[in-house]
């Protein structure tokens, strides 16, 4: 395993930072060389430390790409692990392209970024690839996002110990703090899979099917028609692989913000692995339509809700770790269907279906619940810790979606004595207590025993676990309940290629999120 080495450098940046409040920390959205001066501590301490490894030093260019435009070569940025080379990706990538790791480089997403031209709803095959190379850091800005066109993909894979970081700009020049957020935009991928709600207004119904057989929806807030949404189940938006996306969920439009990660159509054919999400401002991620799996989802700290799925979204979570900052964040889980005021026709096709295996989640007090679920949308929930605090555990709207319920299993939580699972929209409390309570080995009475926020204690690890796959071949065989078993599972798992914070602690060699690894030249 490549070992990082960090340097903390203690200049004019922090200096700054002690005259003002956490929360006062903004980016200065200023352009050309920023240069954050790094003297020597006086009087100079005897003997003079040895750094274990020196500041990074600017790349001397720009790599050469095939894109109309190329790259920018946009000067340098400087901050406490030092200068690095700003290359400006182009508005549009227009050929097959890769984004070479360069030591001292730095890629900057300059407002939209598109991969490829959207292809249209039945078309084939992918014209556009975006590769981006292990130990790559992108940052953009304010309105700053990559979205990846209809009918292109892209090959974003880092690996345990050089992950690939998506960011702000106040990331590289040091000045976040572990309550930042609303730096920049985020990452879309869009697909040609089917989607439920169509952007005319109308849905796909099991009533009349064919009649809105072009069934498409838009990105919301893009100032650009952007849709998403096709008939092919297994397309493939590409493969994203241990990726870290940090203070994302720049307001696009009023009310309506990017997440770290968006899907809109994504299919089965996409790969989503060893992801990270880390202080969007919105959701952490939020699905739209289409169906795929995921492996290995963190999510630190989203003020909105954790995970998002809707809009005839298919989708198995396997391994899923929530951790909500104590001052914000709303449900972990938000399912849906129809965004409409009504929530009908609950019979809209694909139906949104949600399961998640082995998760843990901490919730913050005040949230309004850890889970909802409406709009005729499909719940299955499998291996699950929630530390609810003061939170109702479960919401469950309107007799649909209640009949919708796949199986709660093999699931504890701390929930509140009063009313710890509610109903709405037409349920009754007791209706939705008794469907839930059906599930086998669940209790919503635990007394919680997790460390260091998310590792298993005694008491999660005597609990006897659900046999997942029975739900899904997605889902393998575990003999426990929990996201993490032990602390070595926390390490083997999330640990080298998450970063850390007050919020959780992964024991991370890539660092804190406030920061960037430091990799050997």
């Amino acid at each position: 395993m490549t070992n990082i080495h960090r340097t903390l450098i203690l200049g004019t940046s922090l200096i700054a930072l002690a005259g003002c409040g956490a929360d006062e920390i903004v980016s200065p959205g200023t352009g050309g060389d920023i240069i954050i001066n790094n003297p020597s501590p006086t009087p100079t301490p005897t003997p003079t430390p040895t750094p274990t490894q020196s500041l990074v030093t600017p790349a001397a260019g720009c790599p050469t790409i095939a894109s109309t435009g190329g790259l920018t070569d946009a000067n340098t940025i400087s901050g406490p692990t030092g200068t690095y080379r700003v290359c400006q990706l182009p508005a549009r990538f227009t050929s097959s392209d890769n984004l070479p790791y360069i030591r001292g480089l730095v890629y900057q997403i300059a407002g939209r970024v598109e991969v490829g031209a959207d292809r249209g709803f039945a078309s084939t095959g992918t014209t556009v690839t975006l590769t981006v190379e292990p130990g790559v850091i992108l940052f953009g800005q304010q309105d700053s996002y990559l979205v990846v066109n209809r009918g292109n993909a892209i090959q974003s894979n880092g690996t345990a110990d050089r992950p690939i970081i998506w960011t702000s700009r106040d990331n590289i020049l040091g000045l976040t703090n572990d309550n930042s957020q609303q730096q920049w935009g985020g990452v879309v991928l869009l697909g040609r899979a089917p989607v439920s709600d169509c952007s005319t207004g109308v849905f796909n119904t099991a009533a009349a099917p064919n009649a809105n057989a072009t069934c498409e929806g838009r990105l919301e807030g893009a100032a650009v028609a952007t849709p998403f949404g096709g008939a092919n189940a297994a397309d493939s938006s590409g493969s994203f692989r241990f990726n870290q996306i940090r203070f994302s969920g720049f307001e696009l439009a009023p009310n309506n913000e990017l997440q770290s990660l968006t899907t809109g159509g994504a299919g089965s054919g996409t790969v989503i692995e060893n992801l990270v999400s880390f202080n969007s401002s919105d959701d952490g991620v939020e699905f739209f339509g289409g169906g795929f799996n995921v492996r290995n989802l963190a999510v630190i700290g989203a003020s909105d809700d954790s995970l998002d799925v809707d809009t005839g979204a298919i989708v198995n979570v396997d391994t899923m770790i929530a951790v909500q900052r104590s001052t914000t964040g709303d449900r972990i889980i938000e399912l849906d269907s129809p965004n409409v005021a009504d929530r009908t026709p609950s019979n809209a096709i694909p139906q949104t279906r949600l399961q998640v295996n082995n998760f843990t989640f901490v919730v913050r007090d005040g949230a309004p619940q850890v889970i909802q679920a409406r709009g005729g949308a499909a719940l299955g929930l499998t291996n699950g810790v929630i530390n609810a605090g003061t939170n109702h555990c479960f919401q469950i709207d309107e007799p649909a979606t209640l009949a919708a319920i796949i199986g709660v299993d093999s699931v504890v939580g701390d929930c509140p004595a009063t009313d710890p699972i509610r109903g709405g929209a037409g349920n009754t409390n007791a209706d939705v207590a008794a469907r839930i309570n059906a599930g086998t080995n669940n209790n919503f009475a635990f007394a919680i025993t997790l460390t260091n926020g998310v590792v298993n204690g005694a008491g999660e690890n005597g609990r006897t676990a659900f046999n997942a796959a029975s739900r899904s071949s997605f889902f393998p065989t575990r003999t426990f309940i929990g996201a993490i078993q032990n602390a070595a599972a926390l390490t083997s798992i999330f640990g080298n290629w998450t970063c850390n914070s007050a919020t959780q602690n992964f024991g991370s060699q890539t660092g804190n999120c406030t920061s960037l690894p430091v990799y050997p030249a």
